[in-house]
């Protein structure tokens, strides 16, 4: 059973990962109101990927026998005042994140919860990488702000981003939906 305080703490984290996941959705649908598909597409890709990091979440609590709670999430902003501002908030939630996750492997390892520290290391990696690629797209849609083509070129040339594919991922709740 994994410690209770680091229970409390993914749960929560649950409820953040739930919030990322329709920050995500009002960014792409930003970006698709805009008529920039490949950003848009860039960003559900984006939601999805942060619902299933939600699931992996709750199904290692059901595995750990640990109470899963699905917490209530404070709704995402809409609205944008240009191409810009959606990837610069969508990097601060990355690197909030990133500061989430080291706080639970160190609650878990403060408490001898090895299986819970072992459980939040795919998830580091995985912030190193969303944070780069944010990062990456942040440069390149802050160059293309007066022609936003120019941002949906490099998307349709280069692959940034890992979709959330790796073999090693935790498992999820409900499986591959």
């Amino acid at each position: 059973m994994p410690a209770d305080a680091f229970v409390t703490k993914l749960n929560e984290q649950i409820g953040y990962e739930f919030a990322a996941s329709q920050q995500y959705v009002a960014v792409a649908a930003y970006y698709d109101a805009e008529t920039l598909p490949r950003l848009a597409a860039f960003f559900y890709r984006q939601a999805i990927e942060e619902r299933n990091h939600a699931m992996m979440m709750v199904q290692y609590l059901l595995d750990a026998g640990a109470d899963p709670v699905i917490p209530a999430v404070e709704g995402p902003r809409n609205g944008f005042g240009d191409i810009v501002e959606p990837v610069r908030l969508s990097l601060d939630q990355e690197r909030r994140v990133s500061d989430q996750v080291a706080a639970l492997a160190r609650i878990a390892r403060d408490e001898g919860d090895y299986a819970s520290e072992q459980f939040m290391q795919w998830f580091i990696k995985e912030q190193v990488e969303e944070v780069a690629s944010m990062s990456d797209l942040l440069t390149v849609v802050g160059r293309a702000k007066d022609n936003p083509l120019l941002a949906e070129e490099f998307l349709a040339r280069e692959s940034i981003g890992d979709g959330g594919d790796d073999a090693g991922a935790p498992s999820a709740a409900g499986g591959a939906l």
